[in-house]
């Protein structure tokens, strides 16, 4: 509710569209239960329970055994949302600094030093640094001499996928299946302009690549056509793909965000955030407050 509020005042578009995460064999009703609890242990007090009749009241075209009805979730122009953050940003003072990466750095007794590059390389001094480099945060603080090697994490790039749709979009809710290991399975949203698009899938890769091959989509029909039965030959296209930046690999337990302050590393001023996949647009006002805690300033 605060990144809706948040949105409403800065005038960002968005829309409150409801989610149903779906159950299409009894096999998977374990998953959907396990997703039920973990919603009540974080606090999630609107999930509702639908059988199939239900289900399908909502979503004609939906197959199902059963679902859980998520009423409060929505979508975003997610580039809205961040020109807002940096406008934000820049009317307290900051400079946002494009295209001039991080080439080394390094602790010294009360800041930081950073070597950055671009068309104007130069130098830099900082009291706080924090590490919000994505994909890259791992090897960026790797760069840095003097953070302790033990506490950064390994980077794994789990690539995902996305199809479009051509032709209207059958749902007026995003339906997500049961989640699979890596991701959250192939499921469908919707843009603010009323475009379908299905995604991601899971595909763990050893360099960033975003390439999108078309072939991948044999593997998405047969997906979707479990919870959208009437899916039309050739109706998808091949979209864009992104890269999760996982610090867990293929056979491990999928692990947490890791909001690292000096409690753990021991260098004050330095914040590190890794594996900041998604929901982290979602949650990014709660991330922020994080790390100014981490910092040791009080949230304002």
């Amino acid at each position: 509710h605060r990144l809706y509020s948040y949105c409403r005042e800065h005038g960002v578009p968005h829309a409150r569209l409801g989610k149903l995460i779906v159950a299409t064999s009894g096999a998977e009703m374990g998953g959907l239960e396990k997703i039920a609890s973990t919603a009540r242990g974080n606090g999630v007090d609107d999930l509702e329970w639908l059988d199939r009749t239900q289900a399908r009241r909502l979503e004609p075209a939906l197959n199902c055994v059963a679902a859980l009805l998520s009423p409060s979730t929505g979508i975003i122009d997610s580039h809205a949302l961040m020109l807002a953050y940096q406008g934000e940003a820049e009317a307290a003072g900051a400079i946002v600094v494009l295209r001039t990466p991080v080439l080394s750095g390094r602790v010294c007794d009360d800041s930081f030093e950073l070597a950055i590059g671009g068309d104007e390389p130069t130098g830099i001094r900082c009291r706080l640094l924090v590490n919000a480099a994505g994909l890259h945060a791992p090897a960026l603080a790797r760069m840095i001499e003097g953070i302790p090697p033990n506490t950064i994490p390994p980077a794994y790039f789990c690539r995902g996928v996305y199809f479009t749709l051509s032709g209207p979009a059958p749902f007026r809710r995003l339906i997500y299946p049961v989640p699979v290991a890596g991701g959250l399975g192939v499921h469908i949203t919707l843009d603010l302009a009323g475009q379908a698009r299905f995604g991601p899938d899971v595909e763990w890769i050893s360099s960033i690549d975003y390439t999108v091959e078309p072939s991948r989509g044999e593997v998405f029909y047969a997906a979707i056509r479990t919870y959208w039965p009437g899916l039309p030959d050739g109706a998808l296209q091949p979209g864009y793909a992104g890269i999760r930046p996982k610090i867990s690999g293929p056979a491990e337990a999928a692990a947490d965000f890791v909001v690292q302050g000096p409690d753990t590393h021991g260098l004050p001023g330095l914040v590190n955030l890794y594996g900041i996949e998604s929901p982290g647009l979602t949650a990014s006002l709660p991330l922020a407050d994080e790390v100014v805690r981490k910092l040791g300033f009080a949230e304002s």
